[in-house]
């Protein structure tokens, strides 16, 4: 890679040059310039044909003699383009004189094909649309760091293939969903990224400061309230790709900041949204994937089959032995896991009862499931959202879709019931008093909504970064998200 005084070096030449191309009647900043193809379709065309205009970054310029050769680059791909002096011999000269690795030009000829029978435009002129000033990452020694590709991945994209491709097949995933939810009488709505409450999810929020209202506000954790207000309104079924943001730690599979997709439809059971989400995301592997088979850092994940589906309950009695049906209070869990030997990585004083299981079954439980699998049933007492099941009063009717060890979609049939959503709320808040930063907050405005009537419900939340990772065998969230948070490089 060029050092930094080389770079201020190459700068200093490349405003210089700015002064040639104005001389030269042109303008080194293009307002636009009018294509005919993009590049990966003009290599596509027949040979011979004429008046194709195409535009791009110059990858590469490769000079020999009075002939020049270059690739151009854009969103579609790259092309070999060809610059024959005797044939252009002003724009040739310019050319030489001007033009930059790094630079975007728009060129107008023809197609051919070069003795090595490579598809190739014939340049009969070109046009120079932006000089740039600083040279890019050289090609085999630059921009290689991880942290340097997360802080300015516009050089990722421009340097890096694999990154563009990414960054396509999440583009794709996600514009496959939306049609299938739509096929399927989905809507798109938006729901509020500010709000009062920290609602829709046990989390610990981000806060900010609202300077006209002069009161504290939350950022979106969850759209999950708001969501269900509309079908409180008379939606019937709708989705929502939210930007949603969790005060918590970072990891390779955990951002503060990330893209949840939820959905809810009147009427439907938790059993309902399984069948349909099965469905769902076996539609997604087929048209972004190809196969019902991937891998992921050398597992193999398979998709094809039929998914399990078993009970919150027997894996964690399956996994460690305990059974956590026998364990109605948090001491006695707290016991029984000290017996057992297990040590969690929280504080579990801090945590309710409800947190301290989920903690027990992301110990043990959930790192060891590869292929997908509906983990059904949960406790009551983690899932303050969920409806209680009709038939066990200590469990609720919920479902979590866990691959290689994510929890990639969690799922229920909606509480719509008033007065149970009050007490398990008042619960919530006892437990954040008591320290489960976690815990949900009374949320007396979704009450209230409640109370004027909902439908029966299910709906669920899910990790689009997680999904498109396991697509991608990205090891790193921050991998799939274009523009990830970063901490500040003094």
């Amino acid at each position: 890679m060029s050092s930094p005084l080389d770079g201020l070096d190459q700068r200093k030449v490349r405003i210089e040059k700015l002064e040639k191309i104005k001389e030269a009647g042109n303008l080194p900043f293009a307002e636009r310039y009018e294509r005919t193809h993009y590049l990966h379709d003009a290599s596509k065309l027949a040979i011979d044909t004429k008046d194709v205009r195409v535009a791009g970054r110059l990858m590469a310029i490769r000079k020999f003699g009075k002939l020049i050769f270059a690739t151009l680059q854009d969103y579609s791909g790259s092309m070999q383009i060809a610059l024959v002096g005797k044939e252009i011999p002003d724009e040739f000269k310019h050319f030489t004189k001007v033009v930059d690795i790094g630079d975007f030009i728009g060129c107008e000829g023809y197609i051919y094909t070069t003795q090595k029978g490579e598809i190739t435009l014939k340049v009969t002129n070109w046009t120079f649309l932006s000089k740039t000033l600083l040279p890019l990452p050289e090609k085999h020694s630059g921009l290689k760091s991880v942290e340097s590709c997360y802080r300015q991945r516009y050089l990722d994209l421009v340097m890096n293939k694999e990154t563009m491709d990414r960054f396509k097949k999440r583009i794709k995933m996600c514009q496959v969903i939306r049609r299938y939810l739509e096929d399927a009488d989905f809507v798109e709505i938006e729901t509020p990224v500010i709000q009062n409450k920290a609602s829709g999810a046990m989390a610990t929020p981000f806060k900010t400061h609202h300077q006209s209202l002069d009161v504290d506000m939350f950022l979106r954790i969850a759209p999950e309230t708001y969501l269900k207000r509309a079908i409180a309104g008379g939606f019937d079924r709708v989705y929502e790709f939210a930007r949603c943001f969790r005060n918590e730690g970072m990891d390779p599979s955990h951002l503060q900041d990330f893209t949840l997709l939820e959905y809810y439809c009147a009427y439907w059971n938790y059993e309902d949204n399984m069948n349909f989400t099965e469905k769902l995301i076996k539609h997604v592997l087929e048209k972004v994937n190809g196969s019902y088979q991937l891998t992921y850092n050398d597992t193999n994940i398979d998709f094809g089959q039929e998914w399990k589906r078993i009970s919150f309950s027997d894996l964690i009695k399956q996994d460690s032995g305990i059974d956590i049906d026998q364990h109605s209070t948090k001491e006695s869990l707290v016991q029984a896991i000290k017996e057992k030997g297990i040590t969690l990585e929280v504080d579990i004083n801090s945590l309710g009862r409800g947190n301290l299981i989920d903690q027990l079954y992301k110990k043990v439980s959930r790192p060891s499931i590869i292929n997908p699998t509906f983990v059904i049933k949960q406790p009551l007492d983690l899932s303050p959202l969920a409806r209680m099941n009709d038939d066990n009063k200590l469990i609720v009717d919920r479902f979590q879709l866990v691959i290689n060890g994510w929890e990639v979609i969690n799922a229920y049939s909606e509480l719509i019931d008033p007065l149970d959503q009050r007490q398990r709320l008042e619960d919530q808040n006892q437990a954040k008093e008591g320290g489960d930063t976690e815990a949900m907050e009374m949320d007396e405005d979704y009450l209230l909504c409640m109370e004027h009537g909902m439908p029966p419900i299910s709906g669920w939340g899910m990790g689009i970064d997680r999904l498109i990772a396991l697509l991608t065998n990205s090891e790193n969230l921050r991998d799939v998200v274009l523009f990830p948070l970063m901490k500040q490089d003094h």
